[in-house]
């Protein structure tokens, strides 16, 4: 027995080694087995339909919020390319913006923007979406400034504008931190345009001069306001009478500008989206607009895969579709599902029985009515649909699951089952036809010529403040505080491309920067489009017609274009691609519109 007991002990030292590897290999494979359990079932609790329901649907209200959840987390890379038009703050940044050129000196800019993030454009189910920004430096400085210097004794969370004009009494705050108002700008929408004026701060401040104050040798006590520090022509606005433009403007420019100067604006208000200034009406602009309607509606009518898919998701989240038929307008559900993309939503289901519509639907709330006061579409929404029938979208693959989904059933029984909720794949197929219905109507002549009519009047105005600027007016700074179709209608006419199509990001921002030669004293400009120098893709600046400079001490160009280019295309060329020679001809000649081929 001691000889046996001895033995095994020898053995046990002599393999300690192969021991511990053979107990080290049990141990993983047991941990990696235990993995791919749990894994499998965060699969079938995430994607598997509970009993009784399709592939849309789960079993339990807290079945749905966990699939959502982690549809939400596994789906934040697939989405991150329809994500760029919400504009996160990682992507507002300095490019190739200008201000300090070597040997020119900066005489003034004109930055024309979009406004920042809103809420959506038709009613939504917005439940459980959080439209706020979080912690941000920038917003509680600004919010902070508005309550320390505002005179309302409400004690409510929008302080108001106090100045006599067409802007009295409007709100500089979303009137919710979370809330997604309809049509209103969000916190998260207040942040972005802080974040570009920042931007704006750091680029153009300095070399325009701004940061310095007006009038050092003033009398004191003559003085009872800090408004009279900023000359009113130093920094010009103009903005559209809504709020989402008019909170944009003020909040990029507490950024851009010192507080003392930002007390001092004076806000002026456009009549028109297209801030046309007088030339705005134009018959032929919109039979053109029209027609590339019509082409558009063509390539939705020839996709019934579409019209299905418009139809689920639009009656998931659109509060007004009875029976889950959704709006013909698919820019309107792209709208609709933005708001949940835009600010990390679950994706969204439904539990609707029948024709029944939410209580919500029915009862307004006082809150209800104060988002539907000065609430405006945006142009680029009006794509409406003749009003057809919509086929049931064909699942070629099905489900992942490989189950059939509720868009595969027939009319009828789609109005009867009206439970289930938007997959990935729903989004895909609606956000990817959006990006390329929006393509071709950017690439195609009516947008173009449409572009040329809408956006005359706001080139001719843009022309007119450059010459200011060139003849040693104090104007330095020009805000045109807009919407989508604004710079739609701008980046049209000048022929500048945009790699998404028609569609503006929220917060994106065209600057024409205005130099002059310190060795010559000629005068150029330059255009930054979100960052990015698009000088060159305009007809009259291309190629030879710019002048390229150094930019930066690391050897990066700039491209300037004489401003006298500029003031001969408006002059000479601006009407030739409509065979006319001035904006009223050019407007008239509805009887022969140009002749464009199809999509």
């Amino acid at each position: 027995m001691r000889l046996l007991l001895k033995e095994l002990t020898r053995l046990t030292t002599q393999h300690r080694t192969f021991y511990c590897y053979m107990f080290l290999s049990i141990w993983i494979f047991l941990l990696i087995a235990g993995m791919y359990r749990y894994m499998g079932n965060v699969e079938i609790n995430g994607n598997s339909p509970g009993p009784g329901h399709s592939g849309l649907g789960t079993a339990s209200s807290d079945g749905e919020a966990a699939a959502g959840a982690a549809v939400a987390s596994s789906s934040a890379q697939r989405f991150a390319k329809y994500r760029e038009r919400c504009s996160p703050l990682g992507q507002l940044l300095r490019l190739d913006d200008g201000g300090i050129l070597e040997g020119w000196k900066l005489q003034g800019v004109l930055l024309v923007i979009r406004h920042g993030d809103r809420g959506p454009m038709s009613h939504v189910h917005t439940k459980g979406i959080n439209c706020g920004v979080g912690t941000d430096s920038f917003v509680n400085r600004y919010r902070s400034f508005l309550y320390n210097s505002s005179s309302s004794a409400s004690g409510s969370n929008h302080l108001y504008w106090n100045k006599v004009g067409p802007f009295h009494n409007f709100p500089l705050l979303p009137a919710t931190e979370h809330g997604c108002p309809l049509g209103q700008l969000t916190y998260k929408g207040i942040s972005q345009l802080l974040h570009v004026g920042d931007i704006m701060h750091q680029i153009y401040a300095h070399p325009l001069g701004l940061l310095l104050k007006p009038n050092p040798n003033r009398v004191p006590g003559l003085e009872t306001t800090p408004h009279t520090l900023l000359n009113s022509d130093e920094v010009v606005v103009y903005t559209t009478r809504y709020r989402r433009t008019f909170q944009s403007a003020l909040a990029l420019l507490f950024a851009f500008l010192p507080p003392d100067k930002w007390l001092g604006l004076n806000v002026r208000e456009s009549h028109s989206m297209a801030f046309c200034f007088g030339d705005c009406s134009c018959a032929q602009s919109v039979l053109l607009r029209k027609r590339l309607q019509i082409l558009g509606d063509n390539q939705i009518m020839q996709r019934p895969e579409i019209l299905g898919v418009m139809q689920w998701i639009g009656g998931t989240l659109l509060q007004n579709t009875p029976n889950g038929v959704s709006s013909r307008n698919p820019f309107e559900v792209v709208d609709a599902m933005l708001t949940v993309l835009c600010h990390e939503a679950p994706l969204p289901c439904r539990h609707r029985q029948g024709s029944q519509q939410p209580k919500s639907v029915k009862r307004k709330s006082q809150q209800d009515l104060v988002d539907v006061i000065n609430i405006d579409q945006d142009e680029t929404n009006g794509n409406v649909m003749p009003d057809v029938g919509v086929p049931p979208l064909e699942m070629d693959d099905n489900d992942a699951d490989g189950n059939s989904s509720p868009l595969s059933l027939a009319p009828e029984e789609q109005q009867q089952f009206t439970e289930g909720c938007v997959e990935p794949n729903h989004v895909d197929l609606l956000m990817s036809f959006a990006d390329e219905l929006s393509q071709r109507s950017a690439d195609h002549q009516y947008y173009k010529l449409s572009g040329l009519l809408r956006a005359y009047g706001m080139i001719r105005h843009i022309v007119s403040y450059m010459l200011k600027m060139i003849s040693g007016d104090r104007t330095k700074f020009v805000l045109y505080s807009g919407h989508d179709c604004t710079l739609q209608y701008l980046t049209a006419a000048l022929g500048i491309a945009n790699n998404q199509g028609q569609t503006i990001a929220y917060a994106s921002r065209l600057a024409f920067e205005v130099y002059r030669s310190e060795a010559h004293t000629d005068y150029y400009f330059r255009v930054v489009y979100n960052g990015r120098d698009v000088t060159q893709q305009i007809d009259f600046c291309e190629g030879g017609k710019s002048l390229r400079v150094t930019r930066d001490s690391r050897g990066n160009k700039a491209d300037l274009c004489p401003i006298e280019n500029i003031i001969r295309f408006l002059h000479e060329d601006y009407f030739a691609p409509l065979n006319a020679t001035n904006f009223k001809e050019a407007c008239g000649s509805i009887n022969s519109p140009p002749k464009a081929n199809e999509f």
